[in-house]
Order: C-alpha cells, then sequence, then structure tokens
C-alpha cells in the first residue's frame, strides 16, 4: 500500500481524458513514477461546482478524508487516494480499480455479500450522500471497493444510499468492536481533523458513537430522500 501511495504522490500526471458522466471535472490519467505507469483518477479542485449543501472546504479534501477512514477503520473500500498537485492544480488523485465486468451491478447490489456490508457501515460513519449504484466497484482481484466520496462528512445526518438492506439489522460483535477501536482513533486524528470543519468532526465522533450504542444499521430518514437520483 505504501508503494502505491508513494506512487501516486510522487508520480507525473498525464491526463488522456475524462468521464463525462460526472458532474464535476473527473480525469483519467496515468501516474508514472520509476519508469511504471498505472492508471488513475484525478479530480482538480479546480474543476468541482459548488454544492449549496457543502458550503466548506473542497470535495477533494473529502475525498482524501474518506480513504484516511477507510484505513483507520480497517474496512479498507475506499482505493488509495492523496491530495497532490496535477495538471489543473490541486486535486484528488485516485488509483483506478478495473472491475469485474461479469458482475452485473443492477444485481449485484441488492445482495447480502459481506463486503457491501461493510460499506454500508462505511457509509453511515463517514454520512455519504450518493451511495449509487455505479459508486461501487466489484474489483477484478474479488474485493468490493467504493468510489466518489466528495459529499460526504456533513454535520447534518444526510445518509443516501442504495445499500438499505441491512437497515435496523443488528451490528455483530465484530463490528461494534471496530467502531469503539475507530472511535478511539479518530479522536487523535489531527490529519482528518485538519480536512473538514471542527462541526464535521465532532458529528462524525458522535455518529460512531451512535452506532456502537444504539447497536444497529441506521433506518432511511423519512425527512430526506434516503436514495440518490439517479441511482446509477
Amino acid at each position: 500500500m505504501n508503494s502505491i501511495l508513494e506512487h501516486l504522490e510522487k508520480g507525473t500526471l498525464d491526463v488522456t481524458g475524462r468521464l463525462v458522466d460526472a458532474s464535476n471535472a473527473t480525469l483519467y490519467a496515468t501516474c508514472t513514477y520509476n519508469e511504471q505507469s498505472i492508471p488513475v483518477i484525478y479530480k482538480p479542485i479546480a474543476g468541482e461546482r459548488p454544492l449549496w449543501d457543502f458550503p466548506d472546504g473542497n470535495l477533494a479534501q473529502r475525498e482524501y478524508a474518506a480513504y484516511l477512514l477507510s484505513e483507520l477503520s480497517g474496512f479498507s473500500v475506499v482505493p488509495p487516494t492523496v491530495l497532490r498537485d496535477g495538471p489543473f492544480g490541486q486535486g484528488m488523485v485516485q488509483q483506478w480499480i478495473d472491475i469485474d465486468e461479469s458482475i452485473d451491478l443492477a444485481e449485484f447490489y441488492r445482495t447480502d455479500h459481506p463486503e457491501l456490508r461493510t460499506m454500508a457501515l462505511f457509509d453511515a460513519i463517514a454520512n455519504n450522500t450518493d451511495r449509487k449504484i455505479g459508486h461501487l466497484l466489484p474489483s477484478v482481484q474479488g474485493r468490493v471497493l467504493g468510489c466518489d466520496h466528495g459529499v460526504t462528512f456533513h454535520e447534518d445526518d444526510k445518509l443516501r444510499t442504495v445499500l438499505w438492506q441491512w437497515a435496523g439489522k443488528p451490528l455483530t460483535e465484530n463490528e461494534i468492536a471496530s467502531l469503539e477501536r475507530l472511535l478511539s482513533i479518530i479522536k487523535e486524528s489531527e490529519e482528518i481533523r485538519s480536512l473538514i470543519t471542527d462541526n464535521e468532526f465532532a458529528a462524525l465522533q458522535f455518529r460512531i458513537q451512535r452506532l456502537i450504542s444504539e447497536k444497529e444499521f441506521p433506518l432511511p430518514s423519512d425527512e430526506w430522500p434516503a436514495v440518490p437520483w439517479p441511482p446509477f
């Protein structure tokens, strides 16, 4: 993992295309380091569109904070991600994940796959407002990762996801133990604290504590849409 992060941080970015369906500038690039190239996604801050409900900070920082949260929790559901300068300025650079094309995402997202369950718990912690079907990445290596975490960590409850199959279901003892460990680690994480607002950092800790206390997955809210639109 450290070698991948070093590659992402120090490599030369060469933009070769753009994902046209993305609402913000999402660029496909190669990252070359020590004469080796890997495909990456590069999202420059300059290409972000202002969002009325996320006025604080930038989305690239939230993408990086989501990666840090994924690693600190031990869930490892976000591809290696860094913040760095690039051809269009400072932004987020993330390792490109080749997905298993044999998997039908329209069917897969509704299953009880254990790594989807981990993703659902991660989203509840990160307060992900946009977990779409197309943001799920079942890799050719057999892992399930997720992308597009720019709209996360809001101080208000805004969970919107397609992964509601565990809503109200009890957390396992291992999941609760993981949350307890994460809570103690998060309190000391100056790096995540620096990436979001003080209120959002406090809300992050509160969400973890609430999950520990309630011992179950959250239920959809009746105060806002529970599923992002479009869902794919």
